[in-house]
């Protein structure tokens, strides 16, 4: 009968065994000593470094107040400094009137002149009369208000109506030509002074930006023009 001796064995693995639960051990308390500390220092920034930068702030705050407070006419600056902020903004809304002197030379006939011009920039609106050789010149100058497209520079916007709502509202005829008037609406756009814009008229008849005699555009009229 054969016998083996197991107690080296099993002597071995117990002292591996203790072995690694005092590495277990080791290491657990490093990583407690580790959490403590990191406790420690956060409950020191929470309760006494922050609580000394409040407090600091604090200070500041009651000192700038105090400065403030002594200024002279405090309210009045700040009031004034308000409407200067505004400014750029109002600046930007507000329309360039300049551009009708632009745009209408492209869009009137060289048979037609103008002795009468309503622009209400609040409404968008506009009101122009004057006279004609004849009605088919009227007819065509308003057909071409009705079709006439624009597009800005940075072609945000391209072929989009520049006039809506056009009404040839009266005209007459008599053995010197013609008279007439015409309301409309205009994209406010067109005028807007952040907006490089470009009129595209349609090839319907001859204007006085293309013949080059946009001198003899106006002519005097009984009544006022109107901005």
């Amino acid at each position: 009968m054969i016998q083996f001796n197991l107690l080296p064995d099993i002597k071995m693995q117990y002292i591996k065994a203790r072995r690694q639960k005092r590495l277990v051990m080791l290491a657990a308390t490093m990583a407690s000593i580790v959490a403590a500390s990191i406790l420690v220092l956060l409950l020191a920034i929470v309760y006494v470094a922050q609580k000394k930068n409040l407090s600091d702030l604090n200070s500041d705050i009651k000192t700038y107040s105090t400065q403030l407070k002594s200024t002279k006419d405090l309210d009045k600056i700040l009031t004034v400094q308000n409407q200067l902020k505004s400014l750029p903004a109002l600046h930007n809304q507000k329309a360039v009137a300049g551009r009708l002197f632009v745009y209408l030379p492209q869009l009137t006939p060289t048979t037609a002149s103008i002795a009468k011009l309503d622009v209400d920039f609040a409404a968008n609106t506009i009101s122009v009369g004057g006279s004609a050789d004849a009605l088919t010149t009227v007819n065509k100058f308003t057909d071409t208000l009705k079709f006439t497209t624009y597009s800005t520079k940075d072609l945000q916007v391209s072929g989009k109506r520049a006039f809506s709502d056009v009404v040839l509202t009266t005209f007459a005829r008599n053995d010197k030509g013609a008279t007439y008037t015409i309301d409309l609406k205009f994209d406010p756009t067109i005028f807007k002074e952040d907006s490089d814009v470009t009129l595209t008229v349609p090839n319907i008849i001859s204007t006085r930006s293309e013949v080059e005699q946009p001198s003899a555009l106006f002519q005097q009229s009984t009544g006022s023009t109107k901005q």
